[in-house]
């Protein structure tokens, strides 16, 4: 009998982990969420960031959170990763998004030791 799973190599083994930080209150996603949650999708074999998302108000914003962080590895630490958005994204919950990316990134150092 043929195998009739799916195959979907990015998502077989791929570990899900979570970032939360308090947004300033005088930006609309604060009115909406109170904190920004980040989720990265991550191969624990090779570091690589298959997906991501965020709760930032604007479809517009949560794709470019997306394209900035889908594919970086973070074997290679959370640093270059948080230039790389600090030096794109000018909105008002920068802060709060580098913040969780930080604690992101201390979940994941625990995933893999």
């Amino acid at each position: 009998m043929a195998d009739t799973q799916p195959t979907n190599l990015s998502s077989e083994n791929t570990v899900f982990i979570t970032g939360y930080a308090k947004l300033p209150s005088a930006i609309t996603a604060e009115k909406l969420y109170e904190v920004v949650a980040i989720g990265v999708e991550v191969d624990p074999t090779t570091g690589i960031i298959v997906d991501a998302d965020c709760t930032l108000a604007t479809e517009v914003s949560r794709k470019f959170f997306q394209k900035i962080t889908k594919g970086y590895c973070l074997f290679d630490g959370i640093e270059p990763l948080i230039l790389r958005f600090e030096t794109r994204y000018y909105g008002s919950a920068r802060k709060a998004i580098v913040t969780a990316l930080k604690i992101m990134y201390q979940k994941w150092e625990t995933c893999v030791e």
